[in-house]
């Protein structure tokens, strides 16, 4: 079980995550991953990007350096069992993986409508792909 510490619960945080964060979809997952700015050279954000502070951050417990990740599973996914299963699933994945990731990371993992009859094993490979892509540099584009 992930910590209260490192959930994601308010709508601001996850708006934040997914608009400012790098999408990366594999499998039966989408992965949207925040990483905090490392420079020290106060550069500014270019216009148009939204902060990946969280709304409040008076809390103590959110600390810049605990990671800390929410889960989107839509009515898609399926009935209201079905959609806690993948909950669970993912949320038991991603605790092993949290620790693996920068301080003060967010990700968001939205589950797709086939991560209802995905396997565990095929959940976790998924994940794995998604966050390695996520963290990945984006190289640029010849047109």
């Amino acid at each position: 079980m992930l910590t209260a510490a490192q959930r994601l619960r308010r709508s601001t945080d996850f708006a934040a995550a997914v608009r400012g964060g790098r999408r990366v979809g594999r499998g039966a997952v989408v992965v949207h991953l925040t990483v905090p700015a490392t420079s020290t050279s106060g550069a500014t954000t270019p216009l148009g990007t939204t902060s990946p502070e969280p709304a409040r951050s008076t809390d103590p417990e959110l600390s810049f350096g605990s990671s800390r990740a929410g889960f989107v599973v839509s009515k898609a996914v399926g009935p209201a069992v079905v959609r806690n299963k993948v909950r669970r699933r993912l949320r038991h994945l991603v605790r092993d993986r949290l620790a693996a990731l920068p301080g003060g990371s967010t990700l968001v993992v939205r589950a797709l409508p086939p991560a209802a009859g995905t396997p565990y094993a095929r959940l976790g490979s998924d994940l794995d792909a998604a966050i390695a892509a996520a963290q990945t540099p984006r190289g640029r584009r010849s047109r």
